[in-house]
């Protein structure tokens, strides 16, 4: 079977990183990151005398509380009229007519450049939510233990009664708890049984934004070695950084043959696959990156722990890894793997 892409894919794949690129790169990452800092510090309670306490200040926007919204409506509409929530969407009903292989290169570059917001739920609702297609509206989905966005959703798809705000470790993606419950349907061969479209196709885009953004800190790193110096070699001459950055690098392109694989066979167990080579490719590769990058890492003003914040919170959605090892599992014990 050939996975490569054909040249269509190739410059569908090179337009939505131009697009996003331009539209969401490093100024505006940063500046939704302050937002969403100045929101949480907003949110923290007030002194006597009107002020914020320890952590508590005005948005980057000079707005507080509720006011103060993270996301960007006005890119919202943006990545509407392009395409990107209708790209699978029928030409006759308004969307673009593409395939889930050219989804799965939307939402790789997605990851690529964090872009934050419900962009799954969206994408999954165009075509059935009105708005959802032409990023009119926002909408957001539970599926899992944790709702993302559930404030500034517009719509809500599943049942949020009892949801808890988090305060989540990546300051793109704020969070809600859903009340706790086993996780697990009745019966033998459950996860299998339980098997949803719209489970299995959240998946699969998670794992496509998880191999965007495990390929980006890998050029990072790399990047990174080749420039920065030490007893006056580059890093990167070094052994210990070599194997950091060859161990990402091949993480990246297992991970990539898994997630173009499952696009095209839209198979349940290719789908559970990629969704833990991706996790692991992202989590680990963002782990190492930091490494490399060395204290430089750590700060606030480096990237690093943005990507690894993210990939970490998206280990978590839509049952995550346990659902994926579950659901290999069963489908081991029942034969059809």
């Amino acid at each position: 079977m050939d996975f490569r892409l054909t040249d269509d894919q190739r410059a569908l794949k090179q337009g939505v990183r131009d697009l996003f690129e331009g539209r969401f790169g490093r100024e505006a990452l940063r500046a939704a990151v302050d937002r969403a800092d100045g929101r949480r510090g907003a949110d923290a309670p007030e002194r006597a005398d009107g002020k914020a306490t320890a952590g508590g200040r005005e948005g980057a926007d000079g707005r507080r509380g509720e006011g103060a919204r993270v996301l960007d409506r006005e890119l919202w509409r943006e990545l509407g009229a392009a395409g990107f929530f209708a790209l699978r969407l029928p030409e006759a009903e308004g969307g673009v007519g593409q395939g889930l292989p050219e989804a799965v290169l939307a939402f790789e570059e997605a990851g690529r450049v964090l872009l934050p917001g419900p962009l799954i739920a969206t994408h999954l609702a165009a075509g059935f939510v009105a708005g959802a297609a032409a990023g009119e509206v926002v909408v957001t989905s539970a599926d899992g233990p944790l709702v993302e966005w559930l404030e500034e959703a517009d719509v809500v798809r599943g049942d949020v009664t009892g949801a808890e705000p988090l305060v989540p470790v990546d300051p793109l993606t704020p969070l809600h708890r859903l009340p706790a419950t086993d996780g697990r349907p009745p019966g033998g061969g459950a996860f299998r049984a339980a098997r949803t479209p719209d489970g299995l196709l959240t998946s699969l885009f998670t794992a496509a934004e998880q191999l965007g953004s495990a390929a980006r800190t890998c050029e990072s790193a790399v990047q990174h070695a080749r420039t920065r110096e030490q007893f006056g070699r580059p890093i990167g001459a070094f052994q210990a950084v070599q194997h950091l950055c060859a161990g990402m690098l091949a993480r990246v392109e297992v991970a990539r043959a898994a997630v173009y694989a499952a696009s095209v066979t839209a198979d349940p167990v290719d789908i559970a696959a990629a969704r833990l080579l991706a996790d692991e490719a992202a989590v680990r590769g963002a782990r190492d990156c930091l490494q490399v990058h060395g204290g430089i890492g750590f700060t606030w003003e480096s990237d690093v722990h943005l990507h690894l914040k993210r990939a970490w919170t998206r280990t978590h959605r839509a049952g995550g890894a346990t659902r994926s090892e579950e659901e290999s599992a069963d489908d081991l014990v029942a034969g059809t793997a």
